[in-house]
């Protein structure tokens, strides 16, 4: 095992490093009825939202763009029930990856997919899930804090949310339990604003993310909207500020990872489950 699969291990282990959930994190998820792959990445998810068909060059760019196309021609309402027919109403088979992140007892984990698998993991956890919104009238802030007790959700407001549970970061939406998502140009536009702003991350997670590292899985950072978030959420980490686990990165990955303090372990998701599995050192045998 490399010694930065046993550093990120054991950072995992005692709390210091926070997992960063990519669609990459999703490869090898299906509907066992149909036998299709879940759409988590850019290109599919476009390719699914048009029933099957890529869509024009300019669109087929990001998935916001192609969103906010869908939106303007056909309405909100259309993208999100696209979103909760893919999220919400297939049921997928399970992630090994997100099975063995629940069984750590992990004290904070974000996750940029839209789907319902890490907190399907998380159903038997007491925990918190917070939930990135946008473009809400009347509010100062751009998130949706739930507290989970074992059974069901409810809404709840950061002052009383009880900081020794698990945090689940959703920040680009979740379809439980209730639909919210960042999708379109125009969510991104407005979030990553308030992101930036500092009106997108409760204030126990600012406290509580002061100098942690992360662990970038499963996510390619080529995109501007993917680094902005990204930069935006670990902001306060410490240096260096964690590992990107990226086979065959690009030179505008290098730059950027390495601005950040974040070195790059040319390695995928699978590489990172085999060691994890195998780490005798793991929460899951400790």
């Amino acid at each position: 095992m490399s010694s930065a699969f046993e550093n990120i291990l054991a950072g995992l282990s005692d709390g210091s490093v926070v997992p960063y959930l990519g669609a990459g994190t999703l490869n090898g998820v299906i509907d066992p009825a149909t036998g299709k792959t879940i759409p988590a990445d850019s290109d599919s998810l476009i390719i699914a939202m048009n029933n099957g068909q890529p869509m024009a060059p300019k669109l087929m760019y990001e998935f916001p763009r192609a969103a906010m196309n869908v939106e303007l021609k056909r309405g909100r309402t259309a993208l999100n029930k696209f979103l909760d027919a893919t999220y919400r109403d297939t049921q997928w088979s399970t992630s090994a990856l997100h099975a063995w992140l629940a069984r750590q007892k992990l004290p904070y984990l974000i996750d940029t997919n839209r789907d319902t698998q890490l907190q399907k993991q998380y159903a038997a956890t007491p925990h918190t899930l917070i939930v990135g919104v946008a473009r809400v009238s009347g509010k100062a802030f751009r998130f949706r804090i739930f507290k989970y007790d074992g059974t069901s959700y409810s809404a709840i407001e950061q002052e009383a949310v009880d900081t020794s549970l698990p945090i689940l970061f959703k920040p680009l939406g979740t379809p439980l339990p209730e639909s919210n998502y960042i999708a379109s140009d125009a969510d991104f536009v407005d979030y990553i604003t308030e992101l930036m702003g500092g009106f997108a991350i409760p204030s126990f997670v600012k406290r509580m993310r002061q100098n942690k590292r992360y662990l970038l899985l499963g996510l390619r950072l080529n995109r501007d909207t993917d680094r902005m978030v990204f930069s935006d959420i670990i902001f306060g980490a410490d240096r260096p500020a964690g590992w990107a686990l990226i086979p065959h990165p690009t030179d505008k990955e290098k730059r950027y990872l390495g601005k950040l303090g974040i070195e790059i372990v040319n390695a995928d998701v699978a590489d990172f489950l085999t060691a994890a599995q195998s780490w005798h050192g793991s929460l899951a045998t400790a």
